[in-house]
């Protein structure tokens, strides 16, 4: 029987099995952040253990840190704290930080794919469930809690089960208007939020094999939305052509080498999947969500749905929303283009191309929230910044910002914020506050328009 990508992969990083119970696998990168690192630091610290190998390890500074006067010195004691643990805890065992201030610092999922730190075939973890974006190189990448971090850092190893393998096809043409974030809120809006539990799923098919990289990364990077481990997609030329020429890609004789290696990870012909599901292209419409989480989420010129539950019922009355209706024409406030899922210089491409020449709605107050600094660097070199300025909306410092409330950038109580970002439970962009998640084309019409309309009317 032949072997899947996350088979071929997962195989070549089993260090042992444990008779009867897990395998400890071999982590090629780990990603550390100021929220999830300080704990383990001072778990090693307490027993004495020193990190194993430092050097395969990158961090930065990104969930709590201000989007606004960077160059000061941060004002919330909290984020202050773990920004200062963080920049000692690397400096005392020799990390690469990308903090506050340095050219290469932002959200820990944007900045690895931007520098050439993830590669196909690899290992990464990061104590950040969004990890599976990486996945889209044919990497395996997926969060782990505190004391896994830890674990990496002491052995550069994790332990743990083996997933089961799904593969999630979706072939023919999308249409114009439908965006890569379109595609998975749609599959997690047919599949439900618990059908990926236990499994590594594989996305493939035409709309896959045609999509940009960073279209690819937000795919993978909701794929824990579904409740799964991670996703992943084969590499290819898209992913060879993304990869080339970044600042730690692998040059010359070595990249042909990688790129042979790399040919060889797409899963045979003959192997076989856990579950398999398949979806027609031309379903897929502009999305957006109406609940309280990513499964609830409808083709924008759909009702919502008459479900009969417990939880369906306090979902909607903690949006403020009845069975049967329409978003179409509802009032929004609020708009956030930004987080991991949706910070890179193709979505802010969209957004502007949408804007330019139009105005933002009285009503809206609009973040625009790049992922990195060289994010922001592009953004300004392109001339979007001016088209985003000239329009009234508002252009941030790289980080996290409004995309998890960890920061200043919070969304009022009751207020509905259309987000690009990947979550939408109660309280995630402030207490009391109500999040649809969207594409950032179907953001940016918001924002002009001050209310929901259907991207497909509008130009």
């Amino acid at each position: 029987m032949g072997k899947t990508l996350f088979d071929k992969v997962w195989d070549q990083h089993i260090v042992t099995t444990i008779e009867n119970g897990p395998q400890v696998l071999y982590i090629d990168k780990h990603l550390i952040h100021e929220v999830t690192s300080p704990q383990a630091f001072k778990e090693l610290e307490n027993r004495n253990i020193s990190l194993f190998r430092p050097k395969q390890i990158v961090a930065t500074a990104d969930h709590n840190t201000p989007t606004k006067d960077q160059h000061l010195p941060v004002k919330d004691l909290l984020s202050k704290n773990q920004l200062e643990q963080l920049s000692e805890n690397c400096k005392k065992n020799n990390i690469e930080l990308y903090g506050l201030g340095h050219k290469y610092n932002g959200i820990v999922h944007v900045i690895a794919p931007e520098l050439g730190i993830t590669q196909p075939g690899m290992t990464m973890v990061c104590g950040d469930s969004h990890t599976s974006t990486h996945g889209a190189f044919g990497t395996i990448a997926f969060g782990i809690g505190t004391s896994q971090v830890a674990q990496v850092f002491a052995s550069q190893c994790v332990i743990t089960e083996k997933p089961k393998t799904m593969r999630i096809s979706v072939n023919g043409s999308l249409a114009n208007g439908v965006l890569p974030k379109d595609v998975i809120l749609y599959i997690i809006a047919k599949l439900g939020t618990n059908s990926g539990t236990g499994y590594f799923i594989e996305y493939a098919g035409d709309v896959f094999e045609n999509m940009t990289m960073e279209g690819r990364m937000t795919v993978c990077n909701m794929s824990i939305e579904m409740g799964a481990r991670g996703g992943m997609i084969a590499p290819d030329e898209t992913t060879y052509k993304y990869i080339i020429g970044r600042k730690f890609s692998p040059k010359d004789e070595e990249l042909k080498n990688k790129i042979q290696y790399w040919e060889s990870l797409k899963t045979d012909k003959n192997a076989v999947f856990d579950a398999e599901y398949s979806f027609d292209a031309e379903d897929i419409a502009p999305m957006i969500t109406y609940g309280t989480n990513p499964g609830m989420g409808i083709k924008i010129t759909e009702t919502i749905p008459s479900t009969k539950n417990d939880s369906f019922e306090k979902s909607l009355l903690y949006m403020g929303f009845e069975k049967g209706d329409s978003l179409i024409n509802k009032p929004i406030n609020y708009v956030f283009i930004g987080s991991c899922t949706n910070s890179r210089i193709e979505d802010f491409r969209v957004a502007a191309n949408y804007i330019k020449g139009k105005q933002k709605a009285k009503n809206v107050q609009a973040l625009i929230v790049p992922g990195s600094q060289l994010v922001a660097k592009q953004i300004k070199e392109e001339g979007l910044q001016d088209i985003f300025e000239n329009a009234g909306f508002e252009l941030r410092q790289p980080g996290c910002s409004a995309c998890l409330a960890m920061n200043d950038d919070k969304i009022p109580e009751g207020e509905y914020c259309v987000s690009t970002s990947n979550r939408n439970f109660e309280g995630r962009q402030g207490q009391g506050s109500r999040t649809l998640l969207a594409s950032p084309l179907v953001a940016a019409s918001v924002a002009v328009e001050g209310r929901i309309v259907d991207i497909s009317k509008t130009n």
